[in-house]
């Protein structure tokens, strides 16, 4: 394995030549010029946006189901937490894990990477059962979905380095009929690819143009054939939208929500008491670290002060480097001797060990204003053109990721001679200079500067489902659907209004929820079902807590003295075993779009635990499924759904398919009567 060094002088170079290039460029380019004809014309029945673990699950389900399948990633890796974004250690549950109650396609991956190790723990990590090297990822997972497309007898079409650029929908404004993509590849002369980070490349990728860095090929994507016998709502083909950030989503207009949702008995743990699409959790580029021997020069970047005043180890019980180093330790040749801090149990680090980092008070970029928020609002692209034919640039603010790449460099510089801990005070952090950044195309995060090739995304635009029995707005899962918060402290009767306070308590008693809303009972004596909400629509699952990385106060979030947003927290905690609703997929408007991944419909906080690695899996098997379902039996999703209360023959088949192909729906047991969720760990 090649570990180059590079010392944090060439990357504060690299960073200033690669951004000088992008920033200086008229405003009158940052629109596309009118395509010229695409160079290819590609057919698909799933084209795949996204190849994050939700588009590869997708494309692993339609591969096994015959179909031929299109999918598009921006960078060059198929995998996206697990690889692109360098989060290579698996978030589960303890009793989900125990239980083995996963996809099938989770645990084909899961059994892969311990074949390719010989363990399923080479990093020997303690945040997980799992972590390992994001190279290695690509390969494996890549690997999976060739043998799938053979098993299963379906067509994979990979686009790396491709992104959507255009979307046509017809004339009824109800079907996507064809996506207009751009791929780029290194111009003749210019460096390779993963040479410069994210933020000096996103805008040329989306540009129609060569340039020197780039040249581009025009792609468009159109359904496969068109069937011989079909109705008006039976699409010909599926746009599965996998990507990262919701990306189909907001260029195809479809109703949808970002950053915290407004406080209601839906959503009583709210910051806010109106919505704010700005404060959405943090991102982070992750990058790798490999501990040496002998102590290694290391140059302060040039923008190092400006992001120190941030640092932190955050709490007295981790403020030790060995801890944070094996917390996520992804690579471990030699076992270290058995230690401790602070009750934590770890393998000392030994030298050769490499560690991923990914650090709340340390690598995660937390902006939470108007003028530095990432995902742009449907606002925010009205403004910048992004919604105009051609305009569509990606919907990201370039400026907040270059300054997270800042702030990631500037952590590894702090975590080994930093001495300062705007958390914790003076005293506290010692220098551990025996390390070194891995960079280079073949080290594990495949790139020159050493970062992660796409940032680790916890949040993204949130679809709003079309209205529903019981949801007339617009299906949602809300917290309180997963949450195991008993809601009986004073902060809830005080900052509720009383009716939405017996609302509250109405949907959270179960059986005696009529009861509660008739006044019968009390709200205060009802008893609070222990379970997460039950939907016969179910189509996934999955099970992690709440967990939050809130927006910073002040911009930016480096400012010295900075805070996170007061209440952000509150909602963090336990969470039940949850289902993904089909409901939850399929947005409002279009009929041949499907959501998958963190731009499902949640809230704001249900979304702080719909987001791991499982979880990810599970929806884009259902997408995956249902889109190679309904091109079988001539239905569109939402008619599987649209008649909910009553029941759904084909929902029920298709649920019956899910099953049987190895893809659970449902937890063991669950049911309205079964209120003993209390040993899922």
């Amino acid at each position: 394995m090649e570990r180059g060094h590079k010392v944090a002088s060439f990357q504060a170079t690299l960073f200033s030549l690669s951004l000088i290039s992008t920033y200086l460029i008229p405003d009158s380019t940052m629109i596309a010029a009118p395509p010229r004809t695409p160079d290819k014309t590609v057919n698909c029945e799933i084209l795949v946006v996204g190849g994050g673990l939700s588009g590869a699950a997708t494309a692993y389900e339609g591969l096994l189901a015959g179909r031929t399948v299109c999918l598009t990633e921006i960078t060059d890796w198929v995998g996206g937490q697990i690889s692109a974004q360098g989060t290579s250690a698996l978030d589960e549950r303890p009793t989900q894990r125990d239980r083995q109650f996963y996809s099938r396609g989770y645990l084909e991956l899961r059994n892969r990477i311990q074949r390719h190790y010989g363990k399923l723990n080479p990093g020997d990590c303690w945040v997980s059962d799992s972590c390992f090297l994001p190279h290695d990822a690509h390969t494996v997972l890549f690997q999976m979905l060739k043998d799938a497309e053979k098993k299963g007898k379906g067509k994979l079409a990979w686009f790396p380095n491709t992104v959507i650029k255009e979307l046509n929908i017809n004339s009824n404004g109800k079907i996507i009929d064809r996506a207009i993509a751009i791929q780029h590849q290194p111009a003749k002369g210019a460096p390779p690819l993963n040479t410069f980070p994210l933020s000096a490349t996103i805008e040329d990728s989306y540009r129609y143009q060569n340039s020197s860095r780039f040249t581009k090929n025009i792609i468009r994507f159109v359904p496969k054939t068109a069937k011989k016998s079909t109705t008006s709502n039976s699409p010909h083909w599926y746009v599965i939208d996998a990507s990262e950030t919701g990306e189909i989503v907001a260029l195809a207009d479809v109703p949808y929500r970002l950053g915290i949702d407004g406080r209601s008995f839906l959503e009583p743990s709210s910051s806010s008491s109106s919505n704010d699409p700005y404060c959405t959790q943090g991102f982070t580029y992750t990058f790798a670290m490999e501990a040496t021997k002998e102590p290694q020069p290391q140059t302060m970047p040039p923008f190092y002060l400006q992001y120190s005043p941030y640092f932190s180890y955050e709490l007295k019980r981790l403020a030790n480097f060995d801890l944070v180093f094996t917390y996520r330790r992804i690579w471990s040749p030699r076992q270290g001797q058995a230690t401790q801090f602070q009750g934590v149990r770890f393998n000392a680090v030994t030298p050769g060990d490499i560690s991923m980092q990914n650090w709340t008070w340390g690598n995660d970029y937390r902006p939470g204003k108007a003028n530095d928020n990432l995902v742009y609002t449907r606002q925010q692209l009205q403004s910048t053109g992004q919604l105009k034919p051609g305009g569509w640039m990606g919907g990201l603010r370039t400026a907040t990721l270059r300054k997270a790449e800042e702030n990631a460099l500037s952590y590894y510089y702090w975590l080994v001679a930093g001495t300062t801990d705007s958390q914790l005070g003076k005293g506290v952090k010692q220098p551990r200079t025996n390390n070194r950044l891995l960079t280079g195309l073949k080290s594990p995060m495949g790139t020159v500067h050493g970062l992660s090739k796409y940032p680790y995304m916890r949040e993204a635009r949130r679809i709003i489902g079309r209205p529903s029995w019981g949801q007339p707005q617009g299906f949602t899962i809300w917290e309180v659907d997963i949450s195991r918060r008993n809601y009986n402290d004073e902060y809830y009767r005080k900052t509720l209004t009383p009716d939405m306070y017996r609302q509250l308590k109405a949907t959270l008693a179960g059986l005696e929820a009529a009861s509660v809303i008739s006044g019968q009972v009390a709200p205060d004596k009802a008893l609070r079902r222990s379970r997460s909400t039950i939907y016969p629509d179910a189509v996934g699952i999955g099970h992690y807590a709440i967990d939050f990385h809130p927006c910073m106060v002040q911009s930016p979030p480096e400012t010295p003295g900075n805070k996170e947003r007061p209440g952000e927290r509150r909602g963090a905690g336990q969470a039940y075993p949850f289902q993904i609703a089909l409901r939850a997929m399929i947005p409002q408007k279009i009929d041949n779009l499907i959501v998958g991944g963190k731009s499902i419909a949640t809230s704001h906080i249900a979304a702080a635990a719909y987001r791991v690695h499982s979880f990810e899996w599970s929806s884009g098997a259902a997408a995956g499924t249902v889109a190679a379902f309904a091109l079988k039996n001539n239905v569109a999703p939402y008619q599987l759904v649209d008649d909910l209360p009553k029941p759904e023959p084909q929902l029920q088949a298709f649920k019956r398919l899910l099953q049987q192909n190895g893809n659970p729906t449902a937890f063991p047991d669950t049911s309205i009567f079964n209120q003993n969720w209390e040993d899922w760990r």
